[in-house]
């Protein structure tokens, strides 16, 4: 297969939340693979590293890693800062750092409800409070928040996950009406089940696999590249006037 390339993504500045492994190496390689200056930041550092020298060694420019726990809005802050001294003013954003745990509604205590809403929604919210002013000083910028089918089709067996992701949904319609004078646009990108390594150690089963075909309307796998050419799409000019929309990557599962 061929794919598209973004004249537009060649050196822009873009800034990539949880961006070491899964759905977030590919959003990584593939702005790499586009020219643009990418900056990304995570908690796994080993990941992180050698994610960027792979790139670099691939004859990409090196994207800005930065180690850190998004939970922790300071540091998330300071990262955000840091990446900007070296790639300059993100115009593009992509929050894409989760955590799809598992728990039981009897599990859950205050302190960890919370801790998942910090992990899966708080962050996205302060990552863009951050980058805002850069993107007005330049003249607009495309945000791309996470979402996840996950709420959509009614999956049971983590609350807090489900409860988060829905609520980004609704972040962004809000940000998008705030920013759009600005030139900033905001959608949501919801994934369907995407076949990243961890998904597949810990729940992809055969019997699984088979609802999950079963559901679909194209009966293959998502793939982490799936969700990143959609992620181009939206950062790019091309998709200029598109903004407070939920696009869905899910095989045609919903």
């Amino acid at each position: 297969m061929s794919f598209a390339s973004y004249p537009s993504l060649n050196n822009r500045a873009v800034l990539i939340t949880g961006g070491a492994t899964g759905i977030g190496a590919a959003l990584v390689e593939h702005f790499a693979a586009q020219g643009a200056r990418v900056g990304f930041i995570d908690l796994a550092e080993a990941e992180g590293i050698s994610l960027a020298d792979r790139l670099a060694t691939a004859g990409h420019p090196r994207p800005a890693f930065r180690h850190a726990d998004l939970c922790d809005i300071a540091a998330l802050r300071a990262a955000i800062a840091s990446i900007a001294a070296e790639t300059g003013d993100p115009t593009v954003l992509v929050n894409n750092a989760a955590h799809d745990e598992r728990h039981a509604i009897a599990d859950v205590t205050p302190e960890y409800w919370d801790g998942r809403l910090a992990v899966n929604l708080r962050h996205q919210f302060f990552a863009v409070q951050a980058v805002v002013p850069g993107m007005r000083a330049g003249g607009g910028g495309s945000i791309i928040n996470m979402g996840s089918l996950s709420w959509r089709v009614g999956q049971g067996g983590m609350p807090a996950y489900t409860a988060s992701k829905a609520a980004v949904e609704g972040m962004s319609r809000g940000l998008a009406r705030d920013l759009g004078p600005d030139k900033i646009r905001v959608n949501t990108l919801v994934p369907g089940w995407i076949m990243t390594e961890r998904q597949r150690a810990l729940w992809l089963t055969p019997e699984a696999e088979a609802r999950l075909m079963q559901d679909q309307a194209l009966k293959e796998r998502l793939y982490p590249a799936d969700i990143a050419r959609m992620a181009l799409w939206l950062a790019a000019d091309d998709s200029r006037m598109c903004t407070g929309q939920a696009w869905v990557v899910d095989g045609g599962w919903l």
